[in-house]
């Protein structure tokens, strides 16, 4: 089996590459993630290569224990770095390492894909990160049956369009892997698609 960490450099780098190509005011369009700008996703992702553990653990504090408070903080704060900075921490071999604490890299490459696609798919562009890193991607938010992000996945079949990839039984979604993905990370998409929520 490939070793899912080796897959979340190539995703990083292939949205700096992204980014880097794009006119400046990409990095104000709306992202999928609700209330951030594309500015905003990009600090988020890159908060291990700015925070110790120590001063993670001082702004987890800070924010009471809630992790959602403290990436809306840190998100809105770090958003305002300038653009070559936040390039640079998305090609940082730091942030390619990075495991979440008691995530591995199973959780590394979600963070990582999950949240390209709060981009990609925004932007309308295409996917950054390895076809088979999405796959897995889409095998472990199933395989969680929805629970992950509180999606409702009864009666629900998915299709790729894309690739031969497909789970469930019931009432067909079809888009292409990175949709499929955004709507199993319970995002809702430009064209107003989403899954019922848990």
């Amino acid at each position: 089996m490939t070793d899912l960490q080796t897959w979340v450099a190539p995703t990083y780098d292939g949205l700096a590459d992204l980014l880097a190509s794009a006119p400046a005011e990409t990095w104000d369009a709306p992202s999928l993630c609700e209330k951030w700008q594309v500015r905003h996703v990009v600090a988020h992702v890159a908060m291990p290569v700015r925070l110790t553990p120590a001063q993670f653990g001082a702004e987890i504090a800070a924010a009471g224990g809630d992790f959602t408070v403290l990436s809306d903080t840190l998100a809105a704060r770090d958003a305002s770095l300038p653009l070559a900075d936040q390039l640079e921490a998305l090609r940082s071999p730091l942030l390619h390492a990075w495991q979440p604490p008691g995530g591995g890299a199973a959780g590394a490459l979600s963070h990582a894909v999950i949240h390209s696609f709060d981009i990609t798919v925004a932007l309308d562009r295409p996917a950054v990160a390895p076809k088979e890193a999405v796959v897995a991607i889409l095998d472990q938010l199933t395989a969680a049956n929805g629970a992950w992000f509180g999606v409702d996945l009864t009666g629900v079949r998915l299709e790729a369009s894309d690739t031969d990839w497909s789970w469930g039984h019931g009432d067909v979604v079809r888009a292409d892997s990175g949709r499929l993905v955004a709507l199993l990370s319970g995002r809702a998409l430009p064209d107003g698609r989403a899954l019922p929520r848990g």
